[in-house]
């Protein structure tokens, strides 16, 4: 499981610390520069009904899933990785499970700017990934093994079982002991797991980390123009947070 959840013991700031790594790729362009497609869209519209006018977010409007209960095994599988306590939002919270569905629909998803014809053979620790699927293929595969797995152990929906059933079960993907036709599950953990700290660190431009609470809970300034008045302090300074969206 994600560090957070495989030692109870261990606090939620630990483990923020420890994925310190995560913000700086996925703010910085490491992660999404490379892999992560780029979405670009309008925060939220108002929209008369005749009587009231009703706020649209298009941040949360799917691309990719076209089905609302894979999407909430998804939402299920990411709060668990990333779950919310007293720290913080938890991965649904901060808009996670729409940041994979928009990325899923990108270049991302679909391999765009990969060499995906054959030979296809197992690869070593270094070389990284050598499926012949797609990354959007292998979220569907890895969503569906969640839930027949759920549905054989406990005869319930992978979105119906307690937190510590839902551990249980993302705990066997991620050492393989689950099956699923075409890739490893332990690989399908590791693109979740890493997608999922993506939406929570990355620009609330890509539609994750919701009102910037992700770069809150690390106080993580974000994308600021300058530091000149800053830059000689000896002390820490707490600087509110800055999206690429409040510069334009």
């Amino acid at each position: 499981m994600a560090e957070n959840n495989k030692n109870v013991n261990r606090s939620r700031r630990k483990f923020l610390k420890n994925t310190g790594y995560v913000a700086g790729g996925a703010i910085g362009g490491g992660i999404l520069g490379s892999l992560f497609g780029v979405n670009f869209s309008s925060q939220t519209s108002e929209v008369s009904t005749g009587t009231t006018e009703q706020a649209i977010n298009h941040r949360h409007a799917f691309m990719f899933f076209t089905n609302k209960k894979d999407f909430d095994t998804l939402s299920a599988a990411v709060e668990r990785i990333f779950p919310e306590d007293d720290n913080g939002p938890g991965a649904i919270a901060l808009g996670v499970p729409f940041f994979i569905d928009h990325q899923l629909a990108s270049g991302y998803g679909n391999n765009e700017r990969e060499y995906m014809q054959g030979p296809f053979h197992t690869g070593t620790a270094y070389q990284g990934y050598q499926a012949r699927l797609k990354r959007n293929e292998i979220f569907m595969l890895g969503i569906k093994a969640l839930e027949n797995e759920s549905m054989s152990t406990h005869d319930l929906s992978f979105t119906e079982l307690e937190g510590e059933q839902q551990d249980e079960i993302l705990t066997k993907l991620e050492n393989d002991d689950v099956k699923i036709k075409g890739i490893q599950s332990s690989a399908f953990f590791s693109m979740l797991r890493s997608a999922t700290l993506a939406g929570v660190y990355a620009d609330p431009l890509y539609n994750g980390n919701e009102n910037m609470d992700g770069w809150r809970m690390k106080e993580f300034p974000g994308h600021q123009m300058t530091y000149l008045d800053q830059i000689e302090n000896e002390d820490f300074v707490e600087i509110e947070p800055e999206s690429l969206q409040s510069q334009h």
